[in-house]
């Protein structure tokens, strides 16, 4: 494996060379963790949004925290989605401890049905994210050969020389964890996504006794979400677009279509309640919205919410009691709003006098798709409306005074911003410099970083490659750099 112990400082204005891959299998060169220190090195989720896939080396040993993947845009076709090849850990398998998963969104967990069988090691997942993640091995026919060790929100539990300690967060999905992760060299706080929502629709609060307790421990590190590193205030509480979904369905006549990203089940309870207050009943349309409600009924997530409407019954409702609860809101080709808005879904349509709200914001490259469908849908006389109209819509991520109170809580001494692209690390890192860290590291996949109480610095860089699922293979992708930009499952 190549490795650069001198590599010379990036080139912000282009894209970093690689070494050439190892022809043939060898005893593999490059890092090699010791007992005095930590080793950081994101195979994804660095330099870009999403395929994140982090690697923490300790006395030896190596944990992966996340394997996820990323959607590629139209110059991609019959691509279903990109991720991290997993060379470098493959050539270290006697040396891996486990996966540790932090939520069940796609960009974090989307890839590890696919490498599984190539890693085969245990991972560690909570009851949300396990039963998703068992749903895509049942798939995959590999169900019964997997090791799958479910932990509850704020356990703690050993990883070879790991001592991991899960703590409650808020994001758009449930039971999303920071992990705690502490080693005789030092603490590092991995955050996954998060969010501050005193309350949230769905799961627990962020628990800030947690962070602070472990603040007063002492924190040597902490890698954490960028992606609204750039955004000024503090992101809104999923109250307010429950709120804002109650007034906007409030006095519309026809029926009223609602998209979201699929994994976002508060919003999903929050729709429910929605057309409750509003004497409306909910058909879901979608196959991984239908997936995403059948794991968050067994996990407890929507206990309390009535059973949805099948398409038949949603057939037989009258237009002004109903709401469409659609996939579709990035304009996917294939989900179900783009099937209405074309007309040709097989039970459920939209016409004159009906309402599609768009409640998730644009993920950047997919303005275009998103306005197409929009037009088809104007073409048929029903009204648009989206976040820029009404409050139906809040982030799972942090904004900059989020940052800055989690800054406060944990007091980490080094800040390695991560899950972004360049600009949105290098604004966490200007934020975390002003919030009195020692030091704030910008990674790029394929960085290795030590982490320790003396020489924390990125010490080095390994190749990284990119693997391309087309729904029968995975195989290797090398797009060229123009081409190779991926946008966030969600």
């Amino acid at each position: 494996m190549a490795f650069n112990p001198n590599r010379r400082p990036r080139n912000r204005g282009g894209r970093r060379p690689v070494a050439s891959a190892p022809e043939t299998r060898r005893i593999p060169s490059g890092p090699v963790p010791g007992a005095d220190e930590i080793l950081f090195l994101p195979l994804g989720g660095c330099a870009r949004i999403g395929m994140n896939m982090a690697l923490y080396g300790h006395a030896g040993k190596w944990l992966i925290v996340d394997a996820g993947v990323a959607f590629p845009g139209e110059e991609a076709p019959g691509i279903n989605s990109l991720m991290p090849d997993p060379h470098f850990i493959e050539e270290r398998l006697d040396d891996v401890v486990g996966i540790v998963v932090t939520h069940a969104h796609e960009d974090h967990v989307g890839a590890i049905h696919h490498l599984w069988p190539r890693l085969n090691c245990p991972i560690h997942a909570s009851p949300f994210a396990a039963h998703i993640l068992r749903q895509r091995f049942v798939e995959a026919g590999t169900a019964r050969e997997v090791r799958i060790r479910t932990f509850e929100i704020g356990s703690r539990f050993e990883v070879g020389p790991f001592d991991v300690e899960t703590i409650a967060v808020t994001h758009s999905i449930p039971e999303p964890v920071a992990l705690a992760i502490r080693t005789p060299a030092g603490t590092v706080l991995h955050t996954g996504d998060w969010k501050f929502d005193a309350a949230p629709l769905v799961g627990e609060p962020t628990d800030v006794e947690a962070l602070r307790r472990l603040g007063d421990e002492g924190v040597l590190a902490m890698t954490c979400d960028s992606t609204n590193a750039d955004v000024e205030g503090s992101t809104k509480s999923e109250q307010t677009a429950l709120a804002g979904l109650i007034e906007t369905f409030a006095g519309r006549k026809g029926a009223i279509a609602v998209t979201g990203f699929a994994s976002n089940v508060a919003r999903m309870k929050a729709v429910a309640a929605a057309a409750a207050a509003n004497d409306r009943q909910v058909v879901l349309a979608g196959r991984s919205l239908i997936r995403m409600e059948q794991a968050a009924r067994a996990t407890g997530h929507l206990d309390g919410v009535p059973e949805f409407l099948s398409l038949d019954e949603a057939t037989r409702t009258p237009r002004r009691n109903l709401v469409l609860m659609c996939t579709g809101s990035q304009g996917e080709e294939r989900a179900a709003l783009s099937r209405i808005a074309h007309g040709d879904h097989r039970s459920l349509k939209l016409v004159t006098g009906d309402t599609a709200i768009f409640s998730a914001r644009a993920i950047p490259g997919n303005e275009e798709s998103i306005e197409r469908i929009q037009t088809l849908l104007a073409r048929r006389g029903v009204e648009i409306v989206t976040p820029n109209d009404a409050p139906i819509h809040v982030s799972g991520h942090p904004a900059r005074d989020d940052l800055r109170r989690m800054y406060g809580l944990v007091r980490p001494r080094f800040a390695i911003p991560v899950h972004g692209t360049i600009t949105h690390l290098e604004a966490h890192a200007r934020l975390a410099r002003t919030c009195g860290v020692e030091r704030a590291l910008v990674p790029e996949d394929g960085d290795v970083i030590r982490i320790a109480a003396s020489g924390t610095a990125v010490v080095g860089a390994v190749e990284t490659r990119l693997l391309a699922d087309d729904g029968r293979h995975l195989m290797p992708w090398n797009p060229e750099p123009e081409s190779a930009e991926v946008r966030q499952a969600a």
